[in-house]
C-alpha cells in the first residue's frame, strides 16, 4: 500500500523508487502484483510516467484511509507506552512567531521532538487531508470537511520601506498610494501573498514584484538594501535602523492566523500540550497589543 501511495502521488516510477529506496524493477513488480490481485489496472502508462486512472483514483482514497487508521493506532499505542516522548509533525505557511512558540514548548516538554515544514497553502492542505501532520499554523484559516480550525490571532499587515523612501516620514499610508511602487515578497501560493494580491486588486492595482522568494526572513534585508518595499505581517516586524514600518489606513489589511488539525487524527498528550502552548502564546500576544 505504501508503494502504491508513493507512486500515485509522484506518478513517476524513477522518482517513487528513489523516494522509497528500492529498485525500479522491484517497485514495478509490486504495483503489477497489486493490480493482478485487484483484477484491474490502476495506472495508465506512458514510458516511465504513470497516471492514475479512474479505478486507481477510487482505490487511492480507500488506501489512504486504511493506512491512516493503521498509523493512528500505532500512534495511540506509542502514546500510552511513552507519553513523554514522540514527535510533533507540523506544517506552516507563516513562520514569524514560530521560534517563540517552539521555545516555549521545549521548556515544557523537553523530550518531545518536532519536525516543521514550510509549505504553500495548497501543499499544507494536502498533507492535512492525508492526516500526515499534527498541526498547521496557517494564514488564511482553512475550514470544512475533515479540517478543524481555531482562529488564534488577528495580525495587521504593515508596509516596510527603506529609510530614504518618499514615504519614510509617514506613519500610515493608503493602498492606492502604493500603486507605482516596486515590491519584494514571497511567491504566490503563500497565504499572506495571496491575501495582499487580492486586497490590492480590489483597491485597483496589482503589486509589481522585483523579487519573489520562499524565504520570508530575507525580505526585510531586501527592503533595507532599497530593492523594493514589502508587505510585512505585524508579527514579523523586526527593529532595523534602515527600515520604517507604516500602518495601512483604516486597517484595510489584516490577516487571520489559525491553528489547523485533522479531526480524525489521534491527538497525543504531546500534541494537546503543544496546542495549549500555541493558545497561551497568542493570548499573551493579544493582551500585549490591546
Amino acid at each position: 500500500m505504501q508503494y502504491f501511495l508513493t507512486v500515485a502521488r509522484l506518478e513517476h516510477v524513477t522518482e517513487a523508487a528513489r523516494s522509497l529506496h528500492v529498485t525500479q524493477s522491484s517497485l514495478s513488480k509490486t504495483i503489477q502484483r497489486l493490480e493482478e490481485d485487484l483484477g484491474v489496472p490502476l495506472f495508465d502508462r506512458v514510458g516511465r510516467k504513470l497516471r492514475l486512472n479512474d479505478s486507481g483514483s477510487r482505490f487511492l482514497l480507500r488506501a489512504e484511509r486504511a493506512l491512516f487508521e493503521l498509523e493512528q493506532g500505532k500512534q495511540e499505542l506509542s502514546d500510552e507506552s511513552s507519553p513523554e516522548y514522540g514527535t510533533i509533525e507540523m506544517a506552516v505557511n507563516t513562520a514569524s512567531m514560530l521560534p517563540n512558540i517552539l521555545r516555549e514548548f521545549r521548556k515544557k516538554k523537553p523530550n518531545i521532538q518536532f519536525h516543521v515544514q514550510m509549505l504553500t497553502t495548497e501543499e499544507m492542505i494536502a498533507h492535512l487531508h492525508r492526516g500526515e501532520i499534527d498541526f498547521c499554523l496557517s494564514s488564511p484559516p482553512i475550514e470544512g470537511g475533515d479540517i478543524a480550525c481555531q482562529i488564534m490571532y488577528i495580525d495587521p499587515i504593515l508596509v516596510a520601506v527603506p529609510k530614504g523612501h518618499r514615504l519614510a516620514e509617514r506613519s500610515c499610508v493608503s493602498l492606492t498610494e502604493l500603486k507605482g511602487e516596486w515590491f519584494v515578497g514571497v511567491k504566490k501560493g503563500y497565504g499572506t501573498r495571496d491575501l495582499v494580491d487580492s486586497i490590492c486588486k480590489s483597491a485597483g492595482f496589482e503589486p509589481k514584484f522585483v523579487y519573489e522568494g520562499d524565504e520570508p526572513a530575507r525580505i526585510l534585508s531586501l527592503v533595507e538594501a532599497e530593492i523594493g518595499i514589502a508587505f510585512i505581517p505585524g508579527t514579523a516586524r523586526h527593529s532595523r535602523e534602515q527600515v520604517v514600518y507604516l500602518q495601512v489606513d483604516n486597517m484595510e489589511l489584516v490577516r487571520e492566523i489559525a491553528l489547523l488539525w485533522h479531526k480524525s487524527r489521534y491527538m497525543s498528550r504531546a500534541a494537546m500540550a503543544f496546542r495549549e502552548v500555541v493558545v497561551d502564546y497568542f493570548e499573551t500576544l493579544s493582551k500585549q497589543n490591546t
